[in-house]
């Protein structure tokens, strides 16, 4: 009986249904999409309007600071992550995070509607992509780890081979924030989100750890009088005020409706690999569902391709025109490359078009 009570418990069958603990962490997660997806969308129109009467976060500006409209945005995404947070404490990551991809529908639906970016078809193909990615490793998920303590989790993130994880992300964190940004980071969308990412998955790790020092403390077992539990809050809040300052700059510099797919895929990719490392998620799983999982992967990584390569790509131009937009193309105010298909597409540079015109 005990046996059989123990494999059912480790596999983790669908077919069963999920506990209740994985039902709120469901609900949850998919509450947060939705606010997240949405923040999106208001924060950015918040820059814009910003940006028409101050300097731009792009180029190092904080005039959104004082835009209303980008602080509604702002409320949105934190009572977004709030319930991100909360379904940490529920759930395992490789559960919550992949749902993330419903965010990326959202934030393009209403991209598409609000702030007239159009995706490429290529592109709505490269967000089915990741959302099918995103379904296989949810399906194949591993069962959450028992922890009866926040002093077992900082066991866990103390092992040499997370401790080793951590200072990667650190050194590549800073290399791309003192050597990258400044060269690459107004054309380049890898490298703003590159940092929100990296610094996303520890950020995770951090709030898992937190979540459930809360989760146990309201049962009863109190877990504010360990220093951990203070030591991961220091953490999490380092780790979300960095994020949300790259994660402006990338907003403000290019396509909403292409940020909000490349960061849920770089931020998902990292975040389960931070978890199986930390929590050791593949040591109770077999080979086959470890080989389904690596498909998601691959899955995602083939959506974010497409969305890369074609987020300066507009339908319904005629093929012997050029579809991207191209280097010399800036906006004469501010030195910033035209991203955003909404402001329409030059076919030659103004001082082309001069010249042309002088000849006639």
């Amino acid at each position: 009986m005990a046996t059989e009570a123990s494999t059912s418990a480790a596999g983790g069958s669908w077919v069963e249904g999920m506990s209740a603990d994985n039902i709120k962490g469901l609900v949850l997660a998919l509450s947060s999409s939705f606010f997240i997806g949405a923040s999106f969308i208001v924060k950015k129109k918040g820059l814009k309007k910003a940006g028409a009467s101050g300097v731009r976060a792009g180029v190092g500006g904080y005039s959104y600071l004082y835009e209303p409209l980008w602080w509604a945005g702002m409320i949105t995404m934190i009572v977004g992550e709030v319930a991100n947070f909360a379904a940490y404490a529920f759930a395992p990551a490789i559960l919550v995070t992949p749902l993330g991809a419903l965010s990326i529908i959202i934030s393009a639906a209403l991209a598409d509607i609000m702030l007239k970016e159009k995706l490429h078809i290529f592109g709505i193909l490269g967000c089915v992509l990741c959302a099918v990615g995103s379904t296989t490793i949810v399906l194949h998920a591993p069962q959450e780890r028992a922890i009866e303590s926040v002093a077992e989790v900082w066991d866990l993130a103390t092992e040499p081979a997370f401790l080793s994880y951590a200072v990667i992300v650190l050194a590549a964190t800073f290399v791309l924030i003192y050597y990258f940004i400044p060269q690459y980071g107004q054309t380049h969308i890898m490298v703003y989100i590159g940092v929100c990412s990296l610094v996303g998955s520890l950020s995770v790790m951090s709030v898992k750890a937190l979540g459930i020092a809360l989760k146990l403390t309201f049962s009863g077992m109190n877990q504010l009088i360990y220093p951990q539990t203070w030591l991961f809050t220091i953490v999490v809040v380092a780790c979300i005020v960095t994020q949300m300052n790259y994660l402006n700059k990338a907003l403000d510099t290019f396509n909403t409706a292409v940020v909000s797919p490349i960061y849920y895929t770089m931020f998902t990719s990292l975040t389960i690999l931070a978890s199986v490392i930390m929590f050791k998620d593949w040591d109770r799983q077999n080979p086959t569902q470890i080989v389904t999982e690596m498909c998601g992967f691959v899955t995602i990584l083939s959506g974010t391709f497409l969305l890369h390569k074609t987020k300066d790509m507009v339908d319904g131009l005629p093929p012997t025109l050029p579809v991207r937009i191209p280097k010399h193309a800036y906006d004469a105010s501010e030195g910033i490359p035209l991203r955003s298909t909404a402001e329409g597409i030059p076919l030659r540079s103004p001082r082309a078009t001069e010249s042309f015109r002088s000849t006639l």
